[in-house]
């Protein structure tokens, strides 16, 4: 096996492929990559094909490369990643030499042992195709719900996001009891009427949308037991997880709640504010007045405390006082990208909705209001 890349392509599709492998795991093979430019002719310009498993997720990259001798090698990913992360810019040449797999470029050169290829499981195939999404969209979505995943790996269904397909409609949706958070967003389905219902890792999912890229379609695939992502070459399983997320339609349905309007940029700024002097988890005041079109923030207790008074829009109500958890509000805040967002309120120590200023149901996240609890 020998090949040429530039150092660039090299390290991107090296990275791209390891993040899959498992930190430590008793079966050393499972820490390889297997490169393989047996689809390449001599001296020809054949792909390399990158590729890392362990328990729970697979990951294969093809890359341009120029293939000088066709062949398959597999060797420690973790390592070749550093060694790519230090080769010199330009040209690098790489050749399994005896029991050795070389790389150089620009006088600089190392040597990583060869792993056994017979010992090496081979990679699940893609799941059934079930239809495509806008890359750009999917990032977004799956970035705003994750961020109400639970961290409980004890309730492993919690630090999971829902994946519902239904028609043309897919809905990601994650909580982990005290929030909930549900994007909806349009995509091509490969047959009409295609539903599925699963349940995929929080943290894999992150990943996986994070590194596909923002532009083009990503293909998404389906079966009892895994989920598939591919695109523009980078193709990506994952083990789902067991059980089911509680659903989101009756929490969400909230019979004659206040509504506020607030600009998202100054609340934020305000929430990151006050919270300096909130210790722990004691939490955010927000107090809606409907006479003076304000909001007033405090927190704090006795005399370490903090407000600061915004503009905002009251409907449904005279005066409101609700009060968050802090980084839960944060968290909240942050997923959202319009200027005003719209809150539906019903009191204290009740659920709360933040949706963007029209009310649609495109992003919603519903927080658990808490007791005030201010000296």
């Amino acid at each position: 096996m020998e090949f040429r890349i530039e150092r660039s392509a090299l390290t991107e599709a090296v990275s791209w492929a390891a993040r899959v492998l498992p930190v430590r795991s008793p079966v050393p093979v499972l820490g390889g990559l297997l490169l393989d430019t047996a689809g390449g002719g001599e001296g020809g310009g054949g792909p390399l094909r990158i590729s890392g498993l362990d328990y729970e997720a697979s990951a294969r990259i093809d890359v341009d490369a120029e293939v000088v001798r066709p062949g398959k090698v597999l060797v420690m990913g973790r390592r070749l990643l550093d060694i790519c992360k230090v080769l010199p810019e330009g040209p690098v040449e790489c050749a399994v030499e005896g029991s050795r797999f070389t790389v150089s470029g620009d006088g600089a050169r190392f040597g990583l042992s060869v792993l056994p290829l017979d010992d090496y499981p081979a990679l699940p195939p893609l799941p059934q195709l079930r239809g495509a999404v806008d890359a750009g969209l999917f990032a977004a979505a799956v970035a705003d719900v994750a961020v109400a995943a639970g961290r409980d790996d004890t309730l492993p269904a919690l630090t999971g996001i829902r994946l519902g397909l239904d028609g043309d409609t897919m809905t990601l949706a994650a909580t982990d009891r005290y929030r909930f958070a549900v994007r909806t967003l349009p995509w091509k389905a490969t047959t009409p009427g295609e539903t599925a219902d699963v349940i995929v890792s929080a943290r894999r999912l992150t990943e996986i949308a994070r590194s596909l890229g923002r532009s083009g379609l990503v293909s998404v695939a389906l079966d009892a037991g895994s989920a598939g992502f591919e695109h523009s070459g980078m193709r990506t399983t994952v083990r789902l997880l067991e059980g089911r997320l509680p659903r989101h339609e009756k929490l969400f349905a909230m019979v004659d709640p206040a509504a506020a309007v607030v600009d998202r940029v100054r609340l934020t700024e305000a929430v990151k504010r006050v919270s300096v002097v909130a210790d722990g988890d004691s939490p955010v005041q927000m107090t809606f007045s409907r006479a003076d079109a304000s909001v007033t923030l405090r927190a704090g207790y006795e005399d370490d405390v903090a407000s600061q008074r915004l503009p905002a829009t009251l409907e449904g109500a005279e005066e409101l006082t609700v009060a968050f958890n802090p980084g839960y509000l944060a968290d909240a805040l942050a997923s959202f990208t319009e200027p005003s967002l719209r809150l539906l309120l019903l009191g204290a120590g009740q659920r709360a909705m933040i949706t963007d200023e029209t009310g649609t149901d495109v992003h919603r996240h519903l927080l658990m209001s808490v007791k005030p609890q201010l000296g």
